[in-house]
C-alpha cells in the first residue's frame, strides 16, 4: 500500500482510493488502543494539535481532542464564543495569531464552505478538516466507511441511500465522493427543496423523492439530520409531513434488506429522522460510529503528523 504523502486532509474529493484505504487500515490498528488499560501511545509525543472550532460541535471536537491525547500530543482547544472573534477579529487573523504558537496540526471546523484551502496560506501546520460549512466533512465519511467495512467486509459495489437534508449536508457530499471511489452507487432521497441542483453534476448520483420506492434496494442507509440552524426559510410544509414521507419508521425498517445497515452522523432528532420506537434497533450502531470516529481521527492526526514532507 502506498505511503502517506499529503500535508493536509481537506476533503474526501482530494483523496485517492489508496489514501482512503491507508486511513482505514491505520484506524484499524489504532482501534484496539481504546480497549487497553493504558489508552495511550507515544506516536505524536512532542507535537501540538490545535482544535480550532468556529462552529459548535460535540462528537467531532471531543473525538479529535481525545484522539490527540491518546497519541500523546499536546492539545490546545479554541472556542470561538470566548475568543477575540467576539471582539471583531477575523477568522484569518485568528489563524495567523494562533500560528505564532507553532502548532504542528490544526483541526479546523468552519462556518464557511471550502475556506480551509485558503487557511494553509497562513500556517505551516497540517490542516485537518473537521467540517467546513456545507462543503465537506471528510472524517465523518471515513468513519462511516470504516463502520460499513467492519460490518460488511467490503466497500465495493454497494447501494448507498442517503436520506434527509441533503442541501445543507457536508456529510452527504463527502460520503458520495467516498463511496464512488469504491464503485458503489449512491441515491439521495429527500423533498425536492432539500436536493440542490448541482447534485446532477456529481455523476453517479440517483435522485428519489419517494423513500418507500428505494428503501428496499439499499445495502447502507445514512439518515441525515434536518439542519434548522442553516435554514433561513421553510423547506417543507410541516414536520408531520416530513416524518410521514421521509422518516425511518418501524414500518419502513421492516422493508429493508436483512443485512442492510442504518447509520446517522448525529445528533439524531428522534421522531423526525428516525422513530424513537425503533431506537433500540438502530442506536447501537450509531454509537458504534462514534467509537469508530475516535480511531479514524487518531489515524488522520497520525498520518499528517508523521508525514516526512
Amino acid at each position: 500500500m502506498k505511503e502517506w504523502t499529503k500535508q493536509h486532509i481537506l476533503g474526501i474529493k482530494d483523496l485517492s482510493r489508496d489514501e482512503i484505504e491507508l486511513v482505514l487500515s491505520q484506524a484499524q490498528a489504532f482501534k484496539e488502543i481504546s480497549q487497553r488499560e493504558v489508552k495511550k501511545v507515544p506516536a505524536l509525543r512532542g507535537k501540538t494539535v490545535l482544535n480550532l472550532f468556529f462552529e459548535n460541535s460535540t462528537r467531532t471536537r471531543t473525538s479529535f481532542e481525545l484522539a490527540a491525547k491518546r497519541l500523546s500530543a499536546d492539545v490546545i482547544n479554541f472556542s470561538s464564543s470566548t475568543s477575540s472573534l467576539s471582539k471583531g477579529e477575523s477568522a484569518v487573523d485568528t489563524v495567523k495569531t494562533l500560528n505564532a504558537y507553532h502548532p504542528d496540526i490544526m483541526v479546523v471546523r468552519s462556518v464557511s464552505s471550502a475556506c480551509l484551502y485558503d487557511f494553509d496560506k497562513y500556517t505551516q501546520a497540517s490542516i485537518v478538516n473537521a467540517g467546513d460549512g456545507q462543503n465537506e466533512h471528510p472524517t465523518q465519511a471515513l468513519l462511516d466507511m470504516f463502520t460499513v467495512k467492519e460490518i460488511k467486509g467490503t466497500l465495493e459495489g454497494l447501494n448507498v441511500l442517503i436520506v434527509g437534508d441533503i442541501r445543507h449536508s457536508r456529510v452527504a457530499r463527502s460520503n458520495i465522493f467516498a463511496f464512488h471511489k469504491f464503485s458503489s452507487q449512491t441515491t439521495v432521497c429527500a423533498p425536492p427543496t432539500f436536493i440542490p441542483y448541482e447534485f446532477d453534476k456529481l455523476g453517479g448520483v440517483e435522485v428519489s423523492y419517494d423513500l418507500d420506492e428505494v428503501i428496499g434496494k439499499a445495502d447502507v442507509i445514512i439518515m441525515l439530520r434536518i439542519q434548522q440552524e442553516r435554514q433561513n426559510s421553510s423547506f417543507f410544509p410541516t414536520i408531520r409531513e416530513y416524518v410521514d414521507k421521509f422518516a425511518l419508521t418501524g414500518a419502513r425498517l421492516a422493508k429493508i434488506k436483512k443485512d442492510c445497515i442504518v447509520l446517522h452522523p448525529g445528533p439524531v432528532n428522534w421522531d423526525v429522522e428516525i422513530s424513537s420506537a425503533i431506537k433500540d434497533k438502530v442506536h447501537p450502531l450509531i454509537l458504534k460510529q462514534v467509537e469508530n470516529g475516535l480511531a479514524i481521527r487518531m489515524a488522520c492526526l497520525y498520518l499528517v503528523g508523521t508525514n516526512k514532507r
